[in-house]
C-alpha cells in the first residue's frame, strides 16, 4: 500500500522515548541522541510520507532542553508535531537506581520526591513548552504521548524489585500521564495514551516490549523495544493523528 501522503510538514520532538533508544538501528547524527530509524515517529512518516519530516527528538531530554534545542524546525508550515518529555524532568534513572539499590524504603521515597517535581516544576515547565510549541506552529496538531506502565504485576520476575516497588513506580507512571494529559489539554493539544497497548507488554510479562535493566547497555535500560515503538507507541500515534 503506498504512503497516504500529508501535505504539511511533520516536526518530532521530545526524549528518549520519542528518539527511540532501545530500539537499535540508529541513525549516524554525529550527537549522542541515539535517534533509531525504528523509532515510531520515523516508521509514522514513512507510512504517511509528510511534505517534510525533521526527527528533533534527543536522549535525555528534559521540557526546557526541548524548548531551548528542538523548536527551530517548527513554523507556520508545521501540521503535525509530536513529543513525549517528562520522564526526565523526574528524575526518572535515579528512582530506578534508587529502587535497584536503596531497598523498599529507598524506592519509595525516590517515587515521592519525583510526584512532588511532577506537580511543581514539571508542570510549570511544561506550560511554557506548550506554550512556545503553540506559538512557533499555530497551525500543527500537537500530539502529546505518554509513558506505559514499566511492569507487569505478578508476572514472571523471579527476581529484582518486589512488587510493592513495582506497584509504585506504575503509579508514578499514572501520575506523570495525568500531570501530562492536563496540561495538554489546556493547550488544547491531544494526548495519546500507550498504557492500553503496552498491557500485558510490560517488564516481566512473557512478551516484553520494553528493556529490563541492562548493565552492558544501561543507557537502554526502562525503553521500549522495536516492538514497543511499532506495535505500541505508533498504532497509539496513528489513531491520534
Amino acid at each position: 500500500m503506498a504512503p497516504r501522503t500529508v501535505a504539511a510538514g511533520y516536526v518530532a520532538l521530545g526524549d528518549s522515548y520519542s528518539a527511540g533508544v532501545g530500539a537499535g538501528d540508529y541513525l549516524s547524527s554525529g550527537t549522542d541522541c541515539k535517534r533509531s530509524s525504528r523509532a515510531y515517529p520515523v516508521l509514522w512518516a514513512e507510512a504517511h510520507a509528510p511534505s517534510s519530516f525533521v526527527f528533533a527528538a534527543c536522549n535525555g531530554a528534559r521540557a526546557s532542553d526541548v524548548l531551548a534545542d528542538q523548536l527551530g524546525p517548527l513554523s507556520a508550515r508545521t501540521g503535525l508535531v509530536t513529543l513525549t518529555v517528562g520522564g526526565s524532568d523526574t528524575g526518572f534513572a535515579t528512582v530506578m537506581t534508587s529502587c535497584a539499590l536503596g531497598g523498599t524504603t529507598g524506592c519509595l521515597s525516590a517515587v515521592s520526591s519525583a510526584r512532588a517535581t511532577m506537580d511543581g516544576p514539571l508542570a510549570d515547565n511544561l506550560d511554557r513548552l506548550y506554550s512556545a510549541i503553540r506559538g512557533r506552529a499555530p497551525a500543527a496538531h500537537v500530539v502529546v504521548l505518554g509513558y506505559p506502565h514499566l511492569y507487569q504485576l505478578r508476572g514472571t520476575c523471579v527476581v529484582g524489585l518486589a512488587d510493592t516497588e513495582r506497584a509504585a513506580v506504575n503509579d508514578a507512571v499514572d501520575h506523570l500521564n495525568t500531570v501530562i494529559a492536563q496540561r495538554a489539554a489546556d493547550h488544547g493539544f491531544t494526548f495519546a495514551d500507550v498504557r492500553a497497548a503496552f498491557a500485558g507488554h510490560e517488564i516481566c510479562s512473557p512478551s516484553p516490549w520494553l528493556h529490563s535493566v541492562d548493565l552492558l547497555a544501561i543507557t537502554e535500560s526502562y525503553h521500549p523495544t522495536a516492538p514497543g515503538q511499532s506495535l505500541g507507541y505508533l498504532p497509539a500515534l496513528t489513531d491520534a493523528t
